[in-house]
């Protein structure tokens, strides 16, 4: 390159002929002609394009390295392995040719994912109230004293990005329901698009391009609240940039400082409200004012709250003849008189709703286990069971749902099967909030055992007292001994003279 330089130098600067150059350099004339008309400044060693023995599998390599390269990192064949293979195909090359043509092949490739693989992005911007974003992650809290693992809903508007976490023990569709419906009761309003990934509880099945198969119960929900779905492309993680990063950023702004909780609700009260402050925090970015102020000028773009969407997922179920029914390892009680029949189970994220012939037939809270080693629980009402022991009044002293009766009701049991028959009072006693309410058939029976008289007439007198409105503490009467004459009779027989009166008498 030096050589070159003096050349040109002398040639372009100095005006020296090309017959002295020559001269000085020992080269030909025509040399230094074709170097002066390409100009070039930098000399390039032209390597001649010669066969070689790999060039007739070289297609062949490159389809089996793109197919390793999608198998896991243990299942992939090494670069001897192919060479061998090749062998087998008619390649009577040299191992060292097939592996400098892997380290080619991978290098080129890995040149490639860094800079065209990776995509050129157009910025996009939202009109107020035109579209959110939603998508799901995973963080650990300490709740109610143990540290468990949680999956997040975040939801962020795309113009004022607002956004609200909450929190939940799954993924499924009742949660997912549930979180809308607190994101729209946070926004004051519902924008008029979603945007998701495609995720099995919205998508049944990904089409070709844009096509998918909407889960019913999902479109069910954007139908309610009126707004349009739209789902990325399979891994395109960036056209929902913004709740991408408000995952990324939640894990410092929130998880990474967040307190014990006695329980989820209390978790998710203080999330909602941390999020409100970081509104009033956090800087838009490219619009003046913070993220509060933006979005209080949103707010009007927004379609107003609409009722709440009755989120429930549906299972049909059939009762046990122990009137019992079986959701996520644990069991729940059904009143006795569906046993051996099929009810609806409706699922909601903290509560379980059994209907049957279009009524509800009774609720329970939801017990959700994280942990499967230990047994499923069993979630008794014994109130369910006295249609049963009304029949088999026996059952009713080693009954395992009625272990969870209320202590007074327990304490009464106690007293009253001592006595020949007093399970069935005991039974017809039970039976009373069947007719009454429960509180006050408890306070009737309470008061009988405070006043020592643990019997089915007292108790029902009491209970019709408090029904009628009676006062029941008035005072006791206590009679006395002997009744006491104002004026005592006086014992003269002589008395009895004033009677004759100078009367005769047959005597």
């Amino acid at each position: 390159m030096g050589f070159l330089s003096v050349i040109r130098r002398w040639a372009l600067r100095d005006k020296m002929p090309i017959r002295e150059i020559a001269r000085r350099t020992g080269l030909s004339r025509n040399t230094i002609k074709k170097y002066l008309r390409a100009g070039i400044t930098e000399p390039r060693f032209q390597t001649p394009a010669r066969p070689r023995k790999l060039d007739p599998y070289a297609e062949k390599l490159s389809g089996w390295l793109v197919t390793e390269q999608r198998k896991s990192r243990k299942d992939r064949r090494t670069a001897k392995q192919m060479h061998t293979d090749l062998v087998q195909l008619g390649y009577d090359g040299s191992y060292e040719r097939v592996a400098a043509f892997v380290r080619t092949w991978k290098g080129e490739r890995q040149r490639a994912q860094q800079t065209t693989d990776r995509g050129a992005f157009v910025p996009l911007v939202f009109q107020p109230g035109e579209a959110f974003q939603f998508d799901w992650s995973e963080d650990w809290a300490h709740v109610g004293g143990e540290r468990i693992k949680l999956q997040v809903a975040h939801i962020k508007l795309s113009h004022s990005r607002a956004f609200l976490v909450r929190a939940y023990l799954l993924q499924t569709h009742e949660m997912l329901f549930d979180a809308h419906w607190h994101a729209f009761r946070v926004f004051e309003g519902v924008p008029g698009r979603g945007i998701y990934d495609n995720m099995k509880t919205a998508v049944d099945r990904v089409g070709v391009g844009k096509k998918r198969d909407v889960n019913a119960r999902f479109l069910a929900m954007t139908s309610h609240y009126v707004f349009e779905p739209d789902f990325c492309n399979p891994a395109a993680g960036w056209e929902k940039g913004q709740v991408e990063k408000n995952v990324r950023d939640a894990r410092h702004r929130l998880w990474q400082v967040m307190p014990t909780f006695p329980d989820l609700d209390a978790l998710n009260l203080w999330l909602e409200e941390r999020c409100r402050a970081l509104w009033t925090e956090t800087g838009h970015g490219s619009l003046p004012g913070t993220i509060a102020d933006v979005w209080e000028a949103e707010k009007s773009a927004l379609m107003p709250l609409p009722t709440a969407f009755d989120g429930y997922v549906e299972h049909s179920k059939r009762v046990s003849p122990t009137c019992l029914i079986t959701f996520e390892r644990n069991r729940y009680s059904v009143p006795a008189s569906f046993a051996n029949r099929p009810v609806s189970l409706h699922i909601y994220p903290e509560r379980l709703v059994i209907v049957a012939e279009g009524h509800v037939v009774c609720e329970h809270q939801r017990i959700i286990e994280r942990s499967h080693r230990h047994p499923g629980r069993v979630i008794y009402d014994w109130r369910h069971y006295l249609a049963v022991v009304q029949r088999k009044p026996g059952a009713l002293r080693n009954g395992a749902p009625f272990v969870e009766m209320p202590e007074a009701f327990r304490q009464l049991q106690g007293q009253m099967l001592r006595k020949p028959g007093g399970d069935r009072e005991m039974v017809e006693i039970l039976s009373l909030v069947l007719h009454h309410e429960e509180q006050a058939v408890l306070c009737a029976v309470e008061m009988a055992l405070e006043a020592g008289v643990p019997t089915k007439t007292h108790v029902l007198n009491l209970l019709h007292r408090l029904v009628d409105g009676t006062p029941t503490d008035q005072p006791d009467v206590t009679p006395p001994s002997r009744l006491v004459l104002t004026k005592e009779p006086e014992a003269n027989v002589a008395r009895y003279d004033g009677l004759r009166g100078g009367t005769r008498h047959a005597s």
